[in-house]
């Protein structure tokens, strides 16, 4: 059996501002699962499913100076305001 290789295309460059928005919510995502006593896949799916996710990438910005605490209440309560249960 032939194994296929993968590649990486690291040409792709990206600005800065995504970088940081990647930095931003690799960081809050972990943070929210640990601070709810979730899996990370749980609250990954969580926060997609009841607009945490759209909220982080819409204002994140902002919410990147902000205390990690309020910014994990903030998403709480954007996915409670859209049927979640947190």
């Amino acid at each position: 059996m032939e194994q296929q290789e993968t590649y990486i295309d690291t040409s792709i460059k990206l600005s800065k501002e995504t970088t940081d928005k990647i930095g931003f919510i690799s960081f809050i995502v972990p943070e929210f699962a640990s601070g709810y006593k979730m899996n990370m896949q749980k609250a990954y799916l969580y926060l997609k499913q009841y607009g945490g996710i759209d909220y982080l990438n819409k204002h994140w910005w902002a919410l990147h100076t902000d205390n990690p605490y309020w910014v994990m209440r903030s998403m709480a309560k954007v996915c409670r305001n859209n049927g979640g249960y947190l």
